[in-house]
């Protein structure tokens, strides 16, 4: 089965009416559409994105009902294999992201993907390490639930593990499950510090399956080697006794670092940091400070 992108929503909703069935254990190609839902264009600038309707953002392509899929128990998602666009976005967006403050003005750059890498900067040259950003089952609760934030059923969680090889285990809340996803990037740092991965628009083969009364409390993830990085990195850090603050502080010491060993402009650091660099808890035992530290792989310094 193939399903074009042309089968979206904006919000999660357990009374969409589903766009095909799937028996447990089918395989199905879902189209999804970049996360700006063709808001932005290949040839888009920066006031693409100071004009960015939220209530547009994150389409997801389904539901698709999951054959006798209940309250309790488990969908088993396999992520086959995944196939991105030839182009993608990363913006800074006003008041969105972990350094809003800092960088208040809208901005976007738009890479060429193609031979394994994507382009934002001529020369930064970025692997592509395909992911789904938001991917999730409908809530039991009745009305319309913004697409934006994750819950416990799944949704925009942004992990940039769960792409090809990956599987992902949701609990189910209503009855054939009611799946739906988005949200593709071709590369996503841990954490996604500016609030945007390379964006992009994707072709996903999935299996489905489930496990009787087997829901997990929250979603569950088996990764796959592909998607971890291996390189010598530069790891920043941010130390104190809030964690948010000290990623913060992660993250500002490595666009600082990026910025000063390269000549980027701290805001296109910033980027990089968001598509490149992973985000870490590294230690949250010595009480009463916490490490996060931000890792960047030095091949892309140059």
């Amino acid at each position: 089965m193939h399903i074009r992108r042309t089968g979206v929503h904006t919000a999660w909703d357990n009374a969409i009416p589903p766009i095909a069935s799937l028996a447990p254990g089918a395989e199905v190609t879902v189209e999804t559409a970049d996360a700006s839902g063709g808001q932005i264009g290949a040839g888009a600038d920066a006031a693409a994105v100071a004009g960015l309707d939220f209530g547009r953002v994150n389409p997801v392509t389904g539901p698709f009902l999951v054959e006798g899929a209940e309250p309790g128990d488990a969908l088993v998602v396999d992520v086959l294999d995944m196939t991105v666009g030839d182009w993608g976005w990363t913006a800074n967006i006003p008041g969105f992201g972990l350094l809003a403050d800092d960088f208040p003005d809208p901005h976007l750059r738009v890479s060429a993907i193609s031979g394994g890498v994507a382009e934002p900067l001529p020369g930064l040259r970025v692997p592509v390490v395909p992911m789904i950003g938001t991917i999730g089952v409908a809530p039991p609760e009745p009305g319309e639930h913004s697409i934006v934030p994750p819950r416990r059923w799944g949704g925009n969680l942004d992990i940039r593990h769960i792409g090809p090889g990956a599987r992902l285990v949701l609990p189910v809340g209503v009855p054939g499950a009611l799946l739906s996803l988005g949200d593709a990037h071709a590369a996503m740092g841990d954490g996604e510090v500016c609030g945007t991965g390379v964006e992009t628009e994707a072709a996903v083969r999935l299996r489905v399956d489930l496990r009787r009364g087997a829901a997990p409390a929250t979603p569950v993830i088996e990764t796959h080697p592909r998607a971890h990085r291996t390189g010598a990195a530069l790891a920043t850090t941010g130390i104190g006794p809030d964690l948010m603050r000290a990623a913060r502080d992660a993250t500002r010491a490595l666009v600082g670092e990026v910025a000063a060993r390269t000549g980027m402009a701290p805001v296109d650091a910033y980027l990089l940091a968001s598509i490149a660099a992973d985000l870490k808890i590294s230690e949250v035992v010595d009480a009463p400070n916490w490490v996060v530290s931000a890792h960047l792989e030095l091949s892309l310094l140059g």
